[in-house]
């Protein structure tokens, strides 16, 4: 990368701001995230409840019979619920994301004593991020009466693992880390438009622009690495040295897209 490729001049917030930002959208997305599961695992409960009844919206539950009936509900409710689908595929892409920064951080150019400190950091930061999600996910199934889902997305570890061979630089390390990241913003913006309450919207809207926003600074990474200046990979960065590129090279996309999505079912635990 050099200074005469196109694009805006670098502004103050770099690498540094975009690790900060990062923090920042996933305190915020599972702090919301917790209150929306909440909301919504209450109002599925009570759904569930009164269609294996029949009963209307104001019937009332006493005692440990009411808590029987809804109890065998559950399950029932949770086996063809689209939603517990999602949040299942959901935790599945989340499984495979720690999975891999897991396998990238026992590499000695990742994790270990060679390996650049801000991408090291950046490395733990968001496989802890990544176990958070899928710990939320899992809990809002659990309670939603479904089986959790703790194995990876079969489809995208199949590529995972025939990428394994291949992670022999940075560089390979970063791009399949893209890769994974893209795919969860991409579901989970798809997510947007298949779950049927407005508190999952806004939880996979604020957990989407998270993944996006790992994917942002990787891609500042990427273009670092691929212009043979590594150095310049710090916190702070330098920000009189960075190409002019740097300003926007994390951001390709106007409007996040879809297509790679991952379907509902994709991860659903059979």
């Amino acid at each position: 990368m050099s200074d005469s490729m196109d694009g805006p001049a670098p502004d103050d917030v770099g690498l540094v701001g975009l690790m900060e930002e990062s923090q920042d959208l996933h305190a915020d997305a599972m702090r919301a995230g917790h209150d929306q599961l909440k909301d919504y695992v209450a109002a599925a409960k009570e759904s569930s409840f009164q269609q294996s009844r029949g009963l209307g919206a104001g019937a009332v539950v006493a005692g440990a019979a009411g808590a029987a009936i809804l109890g065998s509900a559950l399950p029932a409710f949770a086996a063809g619920n689209t939603d517990v689908q999602v949040l299942q595929t959901a935790a599945s892409i989340e499984n495979l994301a720690v999975a891999t920064y897991g396998v990238a951080l026992g590499l000695p150019f990742i994790g270990g004593n060679s390996a650049n400190g801000v991408v090291k950091a950046f490395a733990q930061m968001t496989m802890k991020q990544h176990q958070d999600h899928a710990k939320g996910f899992n809990a809002a199934v659990k309670q939603l009466g479904g089986k959790e889902q703790h194995k990876p997305d079969p489809k995208y570890l199949a590529y995972v693992n025939s990428q394994k061979p291949k992670l022999t630089n940075a560089g390979a390390v970063v791009g399949l880390a893209i890769a994974l990241e893209d795919v969860a913003a991409q579901t989970y913006t798809k997510n947007v438009s298949l779950v049927s309450t407005g508190d999952l919207r806004q939880l996979f809207a604020g957990v989407a622009g998270v993944e996006a926003q790992h994917k942002a600074i990787l891609l500042a990474v990427q273009a670092l690495l691929a212009g043979g200046a590594p150095q310049l990979i710090a916190l702070p960065p330098k920000l009189n040295k960075l190409p002019k590129a740097a300003g926007s090279v994390g951001f390709p996309d106007a409007f996040y897209p879809t297509k790679s999505a991952s379907p509902a079912s994709e991860g659903a635990v059979k």
